[in-house]
Parts: C-alpha cells; sequence; structure tokens
C-alpha cells in the first residue's frame, strides 16, 4: 500500500487537508494523509482539468437528491469570518448525525487544523449548527498519522435536520482484490475542477485493498475529482452507500488511470466506522 499525501487548503486561511495521492513501494506502511503543495505552475489560481481523460460529471439533480439522501455541504469560516465550502457531508442514521472527513479539522501529523464550532453543515437549503464539543474521529488514540482507513469524522447538529438522512448502509460483501464494481460518485460540494456547484458520475471501483486501520479497506475507482470532492458518496447500482472518497492522486493532472500509480482512494463503509456510526445513531435518532 502507497503513503497518502492530502493537499493543502486552496487558502492557507482555510487550514483544510484536500488530499492527493504520493505513492510509495508497497513495503511501507499503510496509506497515510499528507501536506502538498499546489499543482507546479499554478500560481494558486482554480484548474479546470480533470484526473482522466473522460470527465462524466454532471450537476446533481432534484432526482438524484431523491436518491441519494442526506447529501449536505460542510461550510467552515476563515480567520476573517467569512464562510467558505470546505468538503462534501452526510447526514445519516439520524436527522443530528453528520459524517464527513477527519482531515477538515486535522492534518496528517494529527494537529488541530479547525475547531468544529468554526463550521457548520448545510442541506436542503438551510444551515444548521454543530455540537462543537463532539467530534468523534476514525484514529486510535495511539495513532501518530491520519491514513486513507482513519480519514472519517463523525459530528453532532445542535438541532436535528429537517432533511431525510441517508440509512446506514449494511456491511459490504464486496472481496478484496481487483474488481469491476459500477458506482455512482455523488459529490453534494462540487469539485473545483468542475464548472458546477455540485456533480456525480458513474464511474467504477477497480480494486479493494486488505483491511487496515479500524478493519477498514481501501476502494481504488477511476472517479474524477478535485479539491473540495473528499467525502463525496460512491453508491452502487442499486443505490446503497459503500465508500466515503478520501485522496486522489495528482490532483488537476490528467493521465489515464492506472492501479498503482493515478487513482482515487475512498474508505469502505464497514469495521469501526460502521459500528461508531451505529452508535451514534442510536445516541441521537429520538432527538
Amino acid at each position: 500500500m502507497g503513503h497518502v499525501t492530502g493537499c493543502a487548503a486552496r487558502s492557507p486561511a482555510l487550514a483544510a487537508c484536500w488530499a492527493a495521492l504520493a505513492l510509495a513501494p508497497a513495503a511501507l506502511a499503510p496509506a497515510t494523509l499528507a501536506p502538498a503543495a499546489l499543482a507546479a505552475g499554478t500560481g494558486g489560481e482554480r484548474r479546470l482539468a480533470a484526473l482522466y481523460q473522460q470527465d462524466g460529471r454532471r450537476e446533481l439533480t432534484g432526482a438524484d437528491l431523491e436518491r441519494f439522501p442526506g447529501a449536505g455541504v460542510l461550510w467552515c469560516r476563515r480567520p476573517d469570518g467569512i464562510p467558505q465550502k470546505a468538503a462534501a457531508a452526510w447526514l445519516i442514521g439520524s436527522r443530528s448525525l453528520v459524517l464527513t472527513n477527519a482531515h477538515n479539522f486535522r492534518n496528517r501529523q494529527l494537529e488541530v487544523t479547525r475547531n468544529v464550532a468554526d463550521c457548520y453543515f448545510q442541506i436542503a437549503g438551510r444551515n444548521y449548527a454543530f455540537v462543537p464539543e463532539i467530534l468523534e474521529l476514525g484514529v486510535e488514540p495511539e495513532a501518530r498519522r491520519l491514513h486513507i482507513t482513519d480519514d472519517w469524522a463523525l459530528l453532532r447538529l445542535a438541532e436535528p435536520a429537517e432533511a431525510r438522512p441517508q440509512p446506514i448502509p449494511d456491511p459490504p460483501t464486496l472481496p478484496t482484490g481487483d474488481l469491476t464494481l459500477p458506482v455512482t460518485m455523488v459529490s453534494p460540494a462540487g469539485h473545483e475542477n468542475y464548472r458546477g456547484q455540485s456533480s456525480r458520475e458513474s464511474c467504477a471501483v477497480r480494486r479493494i485493498d486488505p483491511p487496515s486501520e479500524g478493519a477498514i479497506r481501501r476502494a481504488r475507482h477511476d472517479c474524477n475529482d478535485g479539491y473540495g470532492g473528499s467525502g463525496s458518496g460512491l453508491f452502487d447500482a442499486e443505490g446503497h452507500l459503500i465508500a466515503m472518497q478520501s485522496a486522489s492522486l495528482s490532483m488537476n493532472q490528467r493521465h489515464a488511470f492506472d492501479i498503482e500509480f493515478h487513482y482515487g482512494s475512498a474508505l469502505l463503509i464497514e469495521g469501526r466506522l460502521r459500528e461508531a456510526l451505529e452508535a451514534q445513531a442510536r445516541a441521537t435518532r429520538d432527538r
């Protein structure tokens, strides 16, 4: 498995970790998130380039939001108080529970980059504050680094959202190894390399790695991604959520998909993540 590099925020004021992959020999430690610079020569400007030669993304419709409930956006305030779109996030299991990536709040070394109080959740045209003291991260207490498979965070809304949550999926029965599993990547926060405010794309999971942190497996896929796409949901043909996007290789550099050197990484909804979702949903369902 390779090391994974999360790219730095597009604005230095946002201490987010938008992820991009930097691969290392398979003998090294499991995939980890690390900071990365903007693509060479960009000067920090917006670039409209997909990861792959084919870009099948299109804007989410009302019908899509009905088919994929719970799709929302994590917004966080800059130091000057101006809100900025941070990542995709999901209302899941109850009307008070939100799932997104841990790298929105911690860097690779697990240092705090954002406080929960600086962020809010947007869904169905409304904004909802979080309970600032509640943040459950996928990393174990003894962890020293953030990895793809522990790159998840659970937050609690201060009041239940007036929206239908995504159901907690059944444990996946997908085999470890190479496969071609058609999926739809749903990106409610969009991507900086896509013209719309949100997107969906038909693509495929191409390999599932062995379990690592929290008995969770990484899914390598060929879905286009860009800054802001972390937290996107990967859904199977029946519309079941199977994975959450974490990182992609060589953000905004267009190359052919390669299972070893140019692919996206998502974490399956299983293991300790699924256990935490069920526990938190039980705690919030009656609110």
